[in-house]
Parts: structure tokens; sequence; C-alpha cells
């Protein structure tokens, strides 16, 4: 995959004015951009050009940004940036659970979305996206070094019907179910992760996670029983090494929180009965402990 195919993002965005603000700074920080003005256009597209970073307003003509954000998470790893008006920590949490990996508030100042652009790019991505289209389809004809152009996406024939559920993943793995300590993988009790495949096994069984939660539970693999507060959490998912002097506001830990609600969901765990991560009350998160009791923290 190329370069120019590998730095291409999805815009989602109804508003014509906000959809060229968004398309000024992703082509500024070196994209080529995919823009959408309907959800189902954006489901399509991002199926069609596997976009490493998406961006998805929520109210939008047809199937809304929840719904939308749904649908490309069963086709896509894109990172999602939800851009919205609803600035409520319902709206928030409704949005990181519907697969978002950042929210931004409306209005929104550039700056902090190419920081958070920057961010999410120096976030290793170790696994093609699972898109089903082939990206890099406005590069036809396109001279080398000519700049990134915008692409106005259509409907595909492919995408999802309006009202109609995503395609269906099958949770099973067939083949050898890797142990604690194989080569490359990372593993805690019967739950185990592969960073090289991005590949998630509980109980036997594939989960599919979001690239943020999937970064969540790898780095609380690798800490073992190292407690990891929400201001480390949130400083891996910039790229930033533990202990960065960089700021960490509420709102970044709100969204750790709903993250890890999310990733907790997903792997069968439980906060009242932990199974596999345990909260520190006050200071953050860690592995339990490798013992048939569960431990609690009240």
């Amino acid at each position: 995959m190329s370069e120019d195919d590998t730095k291409t993002a999805v815009i989602i965005e109804d508003d014509p004015d906000v959809r060229s603000l968004l398309d000024e700074v992703f082509r500024a920080a070196g994209f080529r951009t995919v823009l959408a003005g309907t959800g189902l256009e954006g489901v399509a597209a991002v199926a069609a050009h596997e976009p490493i970073i998406t961006t998805l307003d929520i109210n939008l003509p047809g199937i809304d940004g929840f719904e939308a954000a749904r649908r490309i998470r069963a086709v896509s790893a894109t990172f999602i940036i939800m851009l919205s008006a609803l600035g409520e920590e319902s709206d928030v949490v409704l949005g990181l659970t519907s697969g978002a990996d950042e929210y931004l508030v409306k209005p929104f100042r550039p700056r902090e979305l190419r920081a958070r652009i920057e961010a999410l790019l120096r976030r290793p991505r170790n696994a093609r996206p699972v898109g089903t289209g082939s990206a890099g389809t406005d590069t036809a004809g396109r001279g080398a070094g000519e700049p990134p152009r915008a692409v106005s996406a259509a409907p595909e024939s492919g995408a999802p019907a309006e009202g109609q559920p995503a395609p269906a993943r099958n949770p099973s793995v067939t083949g050898a179910i890797p142990t604690t300590g194989a080569a490359g993988w990372h593993a805690h009790r019967d739950i185990s992760l592969d960073p090289v495949t991005h590949t998630v096994l509980v109980a036997q069984r594939e989960v599919e996670l979001t690239p943020t939660e999937f970064d969540l539970l790898a780095t609380l693999l690798e800490s073992k029983r190292r407690v990891r507060s929400k201001a480390d959490l949130a400083l891996v998912l910039r790229g930033e090494a533990f202990g960065s002097a960089s700021y960490v506001g509420e709102p970044d830990k709100r969204a750790i929180e709903a993250h890890m609600a999310n990733l907790r969901r997903k792997i069968g765990d439980s906060t009242a009965e932990p199974r596999y991560i345990e909260t520190v009350r006050g200071v953050g998160y860690r592995l339990t402990a490798h013992t048939d009791g569960a431990t609690v923290h009240r």
C-alpha cells in the first residue's frame, strides 16, 4: 500500500462549510480526502477507500452518526473522530459506545483537531483495516508528486440499505489457540492478544474491538499488575510515553472510562467481580491476580 493510499481520510458531514473546513485540515496534514454528505454514503466510502481516519457528524440525513459508526465498525478498523454539537456526557458516552475513538464538540478548533489527528497517527497500526473495498480509487491518472485531492463519495451498490443491519461478523476461530507465552502474543487467564494481527481471543473465541479498545487492552496486558492511571492510558492513545508532561484533562479521563466500560462489556468482564481487569479506586486500572477468586475493590 502506497503512502497516499495509507493516508486517506473519509469526511462524513452534511454541512458544506464544516465539510470544507475539515477537508482543509486533513489536506494540510497530507491526507487524500473522500467527502460524503450522508451516513449511508459515508459507510460506503469507508468500505471502498479503507481510510486510516474517518470523521463523523451525528446529525446526518438518513441514518445518524451513531448508526453509521456501528456500520463502519462492522467493515473497518478506521479511527473514528465523532464531531457533534451534542456535548452532554450521555452523548459522548453513546458516541464512544457506538465505536468512535475520539469525540469533539462543535464548534471545534482546527488546531485541536489537527493535534488529535497527529495523536492517532502516532499510535501503532499493525493491521490493515478490514474494509471490503480497495483503497486509493481516485489515484488513477494522478502523476507523482501531485497533491492529494478530494473525492465526492456516492452511495455504493454494496452499502447496507437504510434500516437494514450491518453484516454480521463470525466470532468463531479455527486452528490452534495460542497459549500464554506464545511468540508475539500477550495473555492473561483465557484472554490472548496478538499485536501483529490485531487479534483478541477470549475463551478461544475472537472478539472484535475498536482500535482504541485494542490499544487499551494491549497496554494493560503489557503492564500486567502495574496500575495504569486514566492519564497514563490517555497518553498511550495520543502516542506519548508514560510520565509525559502533556496535560490530560477531565474530558480525556471520562473518555477513558467510557472506552474501558465498552472493553469490559465486549470481553465479558464485570466491575463488580472482575476476571480480567480490576479498578484500583482513585488510581487506575490493572490486570487481576492469577487466582481463582476475583479481586474486588469497593
